[in-house]
């Protein structure tokens, strides 16, 4: 989830450069224990304000990303936790992170990618980085076919709310800009590859069901799996009008995900999960899905 959504002029470079950041943090640029630029160096890298780059840090910290110590400047404390129990690791020595498995599903002559979130941030900051890689010529996927499931937007959803139930509609909104905001971003950086006649093949579908989504998942060409519950947490939010306010939101980017991969065997661990997931999805965009 978005922290500090301002709406347009401002609130759009702030969700740049926060995007830019979080991707950066689930895709290995930086790992535990390693310092960010100091602020200024940041401000001018995104040609942001450093009153913007300040709102960022203190946005990732509220996410338990980082930690900001006067003197000693800013440290990452955690960082996107994948676990794959039937595949080795993407890179010797490190871990499996989101970016890499979707950098590496974009180098298929075919990509099909069925995702279900809460909103399609995620999605967004690391599609773009691929959308740049075939703009520059390092890819050249024929066929993107994407389907992604979203709750829908009439659905009272639990999370992310306001302690102060007066706050309720301000947050229903807010949810709704930043989960309308990503899915406009998505859908148009994935169209103009096809328009701009980089991709011959691009198919774009955006259903929403009546369900709270308890859990994120990415399928893969089939093959991949993603699976990971979204972690309530309770910390400050920041609405349109300035306004701070305590409410209950769930952890997106940093939600621990385990991956799973398709093998010749129909009966190994990796053949069951990608297969039942599979199948899941499918039954709810086919049956429950508008």
């Amino acid at each position: 989830m978005a922290e500090g959504w301002v709406g347009d002029g401002g609130g759009r470079e702030f969700e740049r450069v926060l995007d830019a950041l979080r991707t950066r943090l689930t895709d290995g640029t930086y790992e535990v224990g390693d310092r960010l630029p100091p602020q200024r160096e940041l401000a001018d890298h995104f040609n942001v304000s450093r009153d913007t780059v300040q709102r960022v840090l203190k946005a990732l910290a509220g996410e338990g990303w980082i930690e900001s110590r006067q003197g000693s400047g800013t440290r990452v404390i955690t960082t996107q936790r994948i676990q794959s129990p039937t595949a080795k690791a993407a890179q010797p020595g490190r871990g499996v992170t989101l970016g890499s498995l979707i950098s590496k599903a974009f180098e298929q002559p075919e990509i099909t990618l069925d995702a279900y979130t809460l909103t399609s941030e995620s999605l967004d900051a690391h599609v773009r980085v691929q959308v740049e890689r075939i703009r520059a010529g390092e890819i050249a996927p024929q066929r993107i076919a994407l389907r992604m499931l979203l709750p829908s937007e009439t659905l009272e959803l639990p999370y992310p709310r306001a302690k102060d139930p007066a706050y309720d509609e301000a947050m229903r909104q807010r949810l709704l800009a930043i989960t309308r905001l990503h899915t406009t971003s998505l859908q148009g950086a994935l169209r103009e590859l096809r328009t701009e006649g980089l991709v011959p093949n691009v198919d774009v579908k955006i259903r929403h069901a009546p369900l709270t989504p308890t859990f994120k998942l990415y399928l893969f060409n089939g093959d991949e799996v993603l699976h990971g519950p979204y972690e309530v947490i309770e910390r400050p939010i920041s609405l349109d009008s300035g306004e701070e306010i305590e409410a209950l939101d769930v952890l997106g980017f940093g939600a621990t995900l385990t991956h799973y991969v398709k093998d010749e065997d129909p009966n190994s661990q990796g053949s069951v999960s990608v297969g039942s997931m599979q199948s899941w999805f499918d039954s709810v965009w086919n049956l429950l899905a508008e």
